[in-house]
């Protein structure tokens, strides 16, 4: 993968800072997605503590690196359990920022057991982490500072920040969905992780001509495509597109936090000195053996016995 800082060296546990939003999750399985206006039994229910960069930490961890998050926590009870989900996973969340008065943002999730396929509401009223809480973070010793691309005006003046105070560090950046002022965020990150819905609302169907026009508007060297049930795909700068074929599971039970997985796989395989072409692929098939398993607790654990390494 082209321009890495050149003080980063491969390693198989290196300490990766997250930043970006943590969530309480009310999972709801159901036996299929139920129609308008019916009332329907949940099957089960579970609370978790959710959110994109977080559940990639999570993963991160279980694959033995240091995890730390920055974010902001309401002053709800519900935070409480945030944080104790973060602390029981190993990551440190001690830099947090309380917000008084606030809420924990909640996602209700309904959970089809029929196809495994999840629709989130969600709700939020909590200020994310702004510029100046960021400055005041150390950044010593991280080998990877990974971004949500939320918030686009604090978050680009955030990888700026990080760019200049961990020269050493390698930053990427999640385009989940589209935002407001989003293209700030795409000069400065090393590696970019983009998803289906993102390509899609900016008017592609086609994964290789979004690929190469996000490149050309782009400072990362390496950018990845998620594209569910088809795969990934991948550019290095001055490459061609390239293919990972999906890793389907014998039963799709939860997709809940696959794309996650996937950025998590993609970040370790870099991290441990991987190819662009291994990384991608074994992130692929990470995210497959996820599809078939619930939750993300004991994950890599499960994909071992499964053969992924």
């Amino acid at each position: 993968m082209p321009d890495l800082p050149s003080a980063f060296r491969p390693s198989s546990a290196c300490r990766v800072l997250g930043v970006g939003i943590a969530t309480l999750d009310l999972v709801n399985e159901v036996e299929c997605y139920p129609s308008e206006d019916v009332e329907v039994r949940a099957l089960a229910q579970r609370r978790v503590r959710g959110g994109n960069v977080t559940n990639s930490l999570s993963i991160l961890a279980q694959l033995g690196h240091g995890c730390a998050w920055a974010g902001t926590l309401a002053d709800d009870a519900a935070s409480q359990q945030v944080l104790l989900d973060l602390e029981r996973h190993g990551i440190d969340a001690t830099t947090a920022v309380r917000v008084p008065g606030a809420t924990t943002p909640t996602s209700y999730i309904a959970l089809s057991r029929a196809t495994g396929s999840r629709t989130i509401v969600h709700f939020r009223d909590l200020p994310e982490l702004d510029s100046k809480a960021f400055a005041a973070l150390s950044l010593a010793g991280l080998h990877w500072i990974h971004f949500e691309g939320r918030n686009p005006a604090e978050t680009a003046s955030m990888i700026g920040s990080a760019r200049r105070r961990a020269p050493h560090a390698v930053v990427s950046l999640e385009l989940e969905k589209p935002r407001p002022g989003i293209a700030a965020l795409l000069a400065g990150p090393h590696l970019i992780l983009a998803g289906r819905a993102y390509a899609q609302a900016q008017g592609f169907e086609d994964p290789a001509a979004f690929l190469r026009d996000l490149a050309q508007g782009t400072t990362a060297g390496l950018c990845v495509l998620g594209w569910g049930a088809e795969g990934a795909y991948w550019l290095v700068r001055g490459g061609r597109v390239e293919h990972a074929e999906a890793h389907a599971p014998g039963r799709v039970v939860d997709t809940l936090g696959a794309g996650d997985c996937l950025n998590a796989g993609v970040i370790d395989g870099l991290m441990r000195g991987l190819a662009p072409r291994e990384a991608v692929s074994r992130a692929v098939h990470l995210a497959g053996l996820k599809c078939g398993f619930s939750g993300l607790d004991g994950l890599i654990a499960e994909a071992r016995r499964a053969g992924w390494s």
